[in-house]
């Protein structure tokens, strides 16, 4: 039976920055004014292994702490621990701006990422992404604004989140510098990555593939809500058992078996639960047993 490989091995993306884990954190729930408690899940991440700390400034929105939360708090961590800055990569978004959807005309992405530095306290970030495409935002505009801010020194990479294959391709060809990465939504209980083309451009334009919402939304650790979900933690729990690990690590390790590599941005606000996703390192999976997860997702057969 074929063994799929689990590589642990952090790669270099970004040069002048550290090298980017094979696992992520997503910090959307990271918005309160706890600095102490924000440490202690910034340093679980990192002790697991984790280098890659992706944010947003709009992560906090719609939360007694509002628009720019995140950024604020991670920047109040950076500050009370020197030299934390220096091992990870630090990631972060621009380019919604409520309550006009998305922003990211010319010199507006240029402002968000400025007050996106300002909020995190530091002088360049590694890697800045366009949250979500500006439908009214011609790509050369957006590309000569990540420019600038390349220039100025304030941007090591560039990526972007949601977009489509013709937007990521519409993008480089008027970029000056090769795109990083791009963000989809990816996991068994949202599978479309891997037919609408998404995860092949990746493969074709050598993209890092950071994936949102690895978990479902934590749908796929729950009780199941309909027979599919049902049928593909059933899926799930045969392996976890077989492998004597948690759900969680097998549905991260499944994600990461593809050969873009996908590096899932593991969401949990707990230390435990952090350091519970190195477990998917551990295990063995097959390609039958991959296939099965994907058969379960898409409720019927491969064609």
């Amino acid at each position: 039976m074929d063994r799929l490989t689990i590589d642990a091995a952090p790669r270099t993306l970004i040069e002048g920055a550290v090298p980017v884990s094979a696992l992520g954190w997503g910090m959307w729930r990271y918005h309160d004014d706890d600095v102490v408690a924000a440490t202690a899940r910034s340093m679980a991440a990192l002790e697991t292994g984790i280098t890659l700390f992706d944010t947003a400034d709009i992560y906090g929105f719609g939360h007694p702490h509002g628009f720019g939360a995140a950024e604020a708090l991670f920047g109040r961590v950076l500050a009370a621990n020197p030299g934390l800055r220096d091992r990870i990569v630090l990631a972060t978004k621009g380019g919604i701006l409520p309550p006009i959807p998305y922003w990211a005309r010319g010199e507006r992405l240029v402002e968000c990422c400025e007050a996106s530095l300002k909020r995190l306290g530091v002088d360049c970030i590694d890697l800045y992404q366009i949250h979500r495409p500006d439908l009214l935002a011609h790509p050369a505009e957006l590309a000569a604004a990540l420019d600038k801010l390349r220039q100025q020194g304030k941007i090591k990479a560039a990526g972007v989140s949601n977009y489509t294959p013709a937007q990521v391709a519409a993008l480089a060809a008027h970029m000056p510098f090769k795109l990083t990465s791009i963000q989809p939504e990816f996991s068994p209980a949202y599978v479309d990555p891997l037919f609408d083309g998404v995860l092949d451009q990746a493969l074709e334009r050598d993209l890092a593939v950071l994936t949102w919402s690895p978990l479902g939304g934590g749908d796929l650790l729950g009780e199941p809500k309909d027979e599919r979900a049902a049928a593909v933690i059933a899926v799930l729990d045969k392996i976890a058992s077989r492998q004597g690990v948690g759900r969680a690590a097998v549905i991260y390790a499944w994600a990461m078996a593809h050969p873009a590599r996908p590096i899932p941005l593991v969401g949990s606000q707990t230390p435990a639960r952090i350091r519970e996703a190195a477990e998917a390192f551990k295990l063995e999976m097959s390609g039958e047993d991959w296939y099965a997860v994907l058969v379960a997702a898409r409720g019927k057969p491969m064609p």
